[in-house]
């Protein structure tokens, strides 16, 4: 096992980390930004390195600054979360040219699935099916060429992308020409890579990934699926549950068998997910997460096992402790983002002092967050402040548990998504399950027609 691990991240999948470290034995260091001082990563960790100023290219991915701090402090391991350098494979290999071991799949692998023009030729060579599209376009006119080709509406995706970052659905040829525009400065400034591509847009398909774990000894194992449907019209997810609510049991099996099978074929090690897009009895492979999710938390949940510390004991070379048969989904959970941002103004993102914050407890309730009373929430990271995540013995038992919580969340000095999502919550088209992408989108858009 590990000594000491730097954990490449901030926010509450730094402390998260963090927390798996210490129950390990681990010790860690903590990385921030100028902005972040005060955050609470920064305090429970057993050492701390400002990395730099506060925008992200400054601090957490200035690559020299990183790799400087975990040779400095004696670290032997790199845990990257999930953001900023977590699927960059060049960062894996330099971490490994200094001794560094990074906690997450081979470089190789995070380079062939981080590209997600490769990584659909990969799947489709291995038999998975993936929806139509094509590989890198370099232009407007390649990408319009491939729009005449599989027919329209399409979508344009930065291949290094994630989170719904460079990525827009394009109705016409006429809008090519500002979206591929946009898009691509978006991912450009994201993720330093401004390479797009283009794929069929299935019209309101469900999103419905799946977590699998695998380590250096052959095993590997898939611990069932989350539904992320719940979107706001840039992609970015606002809730996930697991298992996915009405799912065709033999859609959930194909569901399984593909992705077990898809990270066998990439020789996968580590947790990784699968991300797909299923339409009726179809399944279309989208993209595949070479590092931990945001919504992890509802996995472990129901698995009861914690996969960051499978990701630790993978990274230090241990085998799988549990094989398939030893894996049974119990209860069923649900995670709420909550996020400073106003969904009442095209969620437009706020930042300022947290005057006051009261997170809820009880019975089968986790909160993951790094904020407090008195914190402030930086102008320059990702909204979400805090997860909130309920778990029950049936998905309506999860649902009037999380109704609850949210009821007692009390955040004031920038707005949040609380009280939106437990409107989201109450929805009967959201209480049947099985709803689509688009539903959120057209949610807003009944909310804001006169009554």
């Amino acid at each position: 096992m590990f000594k000491k691990v730097l954990i490449a991240n901030r926010g509450e999948i730094a402390l998260r980390i963090n927390r798996a470290c210490h129950e390990l034995g681990v010790a860690t260091v903590a990385i921030f930004s100028d902005a972040d001082r005060g955050s609470l990563h920064v305090r429970h960790a057993d050492e701390a390195f400002c990395v730099g100023p506060g925008p992200a290219v400054r601090s957490y991915l200035n690559v020299p600054n990183i790799i400087s701090a975990a040779l400095i402090s004696g670290c032997d391991a790199i845990h990257p979360g999930y953001g900023f350098l977590a699927e960059n494979a060049r960062f894996a290999e330099i971490a490994a040219d200094h001794g560094l071991t990074f906690i997450g799949p081979k470089p190789s692998v995070i380079n062939a699935m981080g590209d997600k023009a490769t990584a659909k030729r990969l799947m489709s060579e291995a038999g998975i099916p993936t929806t139509p599209g094509s590989g890198i376009v370099a232009s407007v006119e390649e990408a319009r060429a491939v729009g005449e080709r599989i027919g329209y509406p399409i979508l344009l995706k930065a291949t290094a992308g994630g989170g719904g970052k460079g990525m827009r659905a394009v109705a016409s040829p006429d809008e090519l020409p500002t979206f591929y525009a946009t898009a691509q400065a978006e991912a450009e400034a994201s993720f330093k890579d401004g390479r797009m591509y283009v794929e069929k847009l299935i019209v309101n398909p469900r999103h419905v990934e799946v977590q699998v774990l695998a380590d250096d000894h052959g095993g590997v194992v898939h611990l069932g699926e989350r539904d992320c449907s719940v979107q706001k019209p840039s992609h970015q997810k606002l809730i996930e549950e697991a298992p996915a609510p009405a799912l065709d049991p033999a859609v959930r099996a194909k569901l399984h068998d593909v992705a077990t099978t898809a990270a066998r074929a990439v020789g996968y090690t580590n947790a990784g997910t699968l991300e797909f897009l299923v339409a009726g009895d179809d399944v279309y492979f989208m993209e595949m997460n070479t590092r931990i999710q945001v919504e992890h938390p509802v996995t472990e949940l129901i698995y009861g096992v914690d996969l960051v510390k499978e990701q630790i004991r993978v990274a230090a070379g241990e085998a799988l402790g549990f094989s398939q048969d030893d894996l049974h989904p119990h209860g069923h959970a649900i995670e709420v983002r909550v996020n400073a941002e106003d969904p009442l103004n095209n969620f437009a993102g706020g930042a300022g002092t947290l005057t006051t914050v009261v997170f809820p407890g009880g019975p089968g309730i986790r909160v993951d967050t790094h904020v407090y009373s008195g914190a402030t929430v930086p102008p320059f990271y990702d909204s979400m402040i805090a997860k909130i995540i309920a778990v029950g013995r049936t998905r309506e038992s999860a649902i009037l548990r999380m109704e609850r919580a949210l009821g007692e969340t009390r955040i004031e000095g920038v707005k949040t998504t609380v009280e939106f999502c437990g409107e989201l919550l109450r929805d009967p088209e959201f209480r049947a399950g099985g709803i689509g992408v688009g539903w959120l989108p057209a949610f807003l858009a009944r909310r804001a027609q006169p009554v």
